[in-house]
């Protein structure tokens, strides 16, 4: 569900590289924000457009005195209005609202040693990982892959606290983050996690499992906007409710316009936690998630609200 919502304020804007802004949160009435383990995001709320856009975005750190989130955004030419909303109209003291701190992508702290993959914002929820076994002294390596140093977000910082830890490869200098080269000879016990580009994300999982990694040592996150598509009719059977979703909403999106408080908790097609069933389909479902099995997608029966939506003339969910 959309839970509580904390009210912000931005306290401070970093141009990180030309494409990613780094935001500074605290809150409006001078509290402290909750704490967080590495891997936690939150979802921010944005007016825009007479609509309220909600993106997921990992959360980067916490302020010793609890008092700011770091978040980074990077501008898509695609974007749906989050990220140019992000990038164009929000400025220091402007007020936002954020969902409270979730984690779909955690550490595996018994692990023996931590494979820290990232690529491009991928590197948000790396950090706040790598700071964290930092601080615990744990066995680590990171892995970053950035088209050039201009376009690393965190390349200064990381290479400050981190040291040799960290390994860069640049595009530019044609250095090749080959995952053949990283995964032998690692001790048994060692945890990979990833996250970037969808294709790289997919590219270093199967490395690993062609390696003989068991699926539960290998973690990755990617947060996925819902493709932009033709408007249909949705209708709740049980609730009795039916509203239209525009070309440019998820259906999730155009559920909450409709005060529906339909359950969430990525909004980027990987929890699960907005699976819900479906009763009839004029036309033809067009999943975009990396949840359900690709039997329960040819079944018909199945659908994630925040990534997926229907082509074709009305959609009625069991809701």
């Amino acid at each position: 569900m959309s839970g509580v919502e904390i009210p912000v304020r931005v306290t401070e804007i970093e141009q990180a590289t030309p494409t990613i802004r780094r935001f500074r949160l605290a809150r409006t009435d001078g509290g402290t924000l909750p704490p967080f383990a590495a891997g936690c995001h939150v979802v921010v709320l944005m007016p825009a457009d007479g609509r309220t856009i909600r993106n997921a975005y990992s959360l980067i750190d916490r302020a010793e005195d609890g008092s700011s989130y770091r978040i980074g955004v990077l501008r898509t030419e695609d974007s749906r209005g989050g990220s140019r909303f992000m990038h164009e109209n929000v400025i220091v003291g402007s007020e936002l609202r954020i969902t409270m701190p979730v984690n779909l992508f955690p550490l595996f702290l018994p692990g023996r040693r931590h494979l820290l993959v990232a690529g491009g914002i991928g590197i948000t929820p790396i950090y706040a990982m790598a700071e964290e076994l930092r601080r615990t002294g744990a066995d680590y390596q990171i892995h970053y892959a950035v088209r050039g140093e201009a376009h690393g977000a965190f390349i200064a910082e990381l290479r400050a606290r981190h040291g040799d830890r960290l390994r860069l490869y640049r595009n530019d200098c044609q250095e090749i983050l080959a995952m053949s080269d990283i995964l032998p000879d690692q001790p048994i016990g060692t945890h990979l996690y990833v996250c970037g580009p969808a294709g790289m994300i997919e590219a270093v999982l199967e490395e690993g499992r062609a390696a003989g990694w068991p699926e539960e040592n290998l973690h990755s996150e990617r947060f996925q906007a819902p493709p932009a598509g033709d408007p249909f009719s949705v209708r709740l059977a049980r609730a009795g409710i039916t509203c239209e979703v525009r070309g440019d909403q998820s259906l999730l999106e155009a559920l909450e316009a409709a005060g529906v408080d339909a359950p969430f908790l990525c909004r980027g097609g990987a929890c699960g936690q907005c699976e819900v069933g479906v009763c009839e389909a004029d036309g033809e479902l067009i999943h975009n998630d990396h949840y359900l099995t690709p039997a329960e997608r040819a079944s018909g029966r199945k659908i994630m609200l925040c990534v997926s939506r229907l082509a074709g003339r009305e959609l009625v969910l069991d809701l």
